[in-house]
């Protein structure tokens, strides 16, 4: 071969190479597993994770193109939730997503090496997931609500909204990890109002029936019911119950107000889920969990359902109203 012709060769194969390297990564198809706690056919799930893949596609990962998710359902079963994140392990995704506590807890068992981001989990370092919040440390990190303290935020709205109440039962599943945390927040949050918490353990629905029941037996109660993966699946059932036996009711995210509840403050958590996107995206482009520190939410939100008020026969103060966020009529 003449030296001129060999040295176009080379150069072709050189200027070939890079751009046959950089055409297999772009088609590359990248996998995320995905481990939430409620169930697939939960509107409420399928809005959060909506907000999720709109925050993946504008970053430039539309689903079925050049990634592809694996989803496990947990349906607040913790046993069916540890085994939907061995499923996850065992299939070793590019990355994680995981969502709310219960679903982080699952997947922080099942593995310490694959990558995982969360949204929706309340204060990681008190529950033992991460080290820090500015240095995760380990595998883990994401977007968190807040601390167990706002706890008193819900017992001094519901003494607000209802000034009669002497006793607050708490609704809460034990084995959900975030429960806790929750029931002795608003424990320490009650006493100053010389409140009376009646901790409720239950653990399906006729143990939701039997304790609002009972609880309602007495007068003067009120129901706070802190935002895990049980009360998301028994929502309904928890709202109904409250206007059978009129009990002034709060809860921590907005949409159990817009299906008559009377009232929430807590975080946007849509918008939690659109940011965990965030730390996918810079996971799959090659960064590090424990260089992503924890965020909190930022935007919180007092909702009140006016018409839940009205059937309980309560009047809303005029100052709880002019910081409410949102009224439902």
């Amino acid at each position: 071969m003449k030296r001129r012709a060999f040295i176009t060769l080379i150069g072709g194969a050189a200027v070939a190479w890079p751009l046959a390297a950089r055409a297999q990564q772009a088609e590359r198809v990248w996998r995320i597993g995905v481990l939430m706690a409620t169930a697939e056919n939960d509107p409420e799930t399928q809005h959060r994770l909506a907000a999720l893949r709109d925050g993946l596609q504008k970053l430039g990962w539309p689903e079925g193109r050049n990634l592809r998710s694996e989803y496990r359902w947990g349906e607040n079963d913790l046993d069916r939730m540890r085994a939907g994140a061995d499923e996850l392990a065992a299939l070793k995704p590019e990355v994680i997503f995981a969502a709310p506590t219960s679903a982080l807890v699952a997947m922080h068992r099942a593995t310490s090496t694959i990558p995982i981001v969360f949204a929706q989990v309340a204060d990681p370092v008190a529950g033992g997931l991460v080290a820090s919040n500015s240095r995760p440390g380990g595998n883990i990190t994401g977007f968190a609500t807040y601390e167990h303290a706002v706890g008193l935020k819900w017992v001094e709205l519901l003494k607000q909204i209802a000034p009669q109440i002497t006793r607050i039962a708490i609704l809460y599943d034990p084995e959900q990890p975030a429960a806790a945390g929750y029931v002795a927040a608003i424990e320490a949050a009650a006493r100053p109002f010389s409140v009376r918490v009646v901790p409720g353990a239950v653990n399906d629905a006729a143990g939701i029936e039997r304790t609002i029941a009972a609880f309602a037996g007495e007068p003067n109660g009120g129901l706070i019911l802190p935002p895990t993966a049980f009360t998301v699946a028994h929502r309904a059932l928890i709202i109904s119950l409250a206007m059978r036996y009129r009990l002034p009711n709060i809860f921590a995210l907005r949409y159990n107000v817009v299906e008559g509840g009377l009232a929430s403050y807590g975080v946007d958590n849509i918008d939690l889920y659109r940011r965990a996107a965030q730390y996918v995206d810079r996971i799959l482009n090659g960064e590090k969990p424990d260089d992503l520190p924890i965020q909190f939410a930022d935007k919180f939100e007092l909702v009140i359902n006016l018409k839940t008020a009205k059937a309980l026969g309560l009047d809303i103060p005029i100052p709880v109203l002019a910081r409410t966020d949102e009224v439902i009529e």
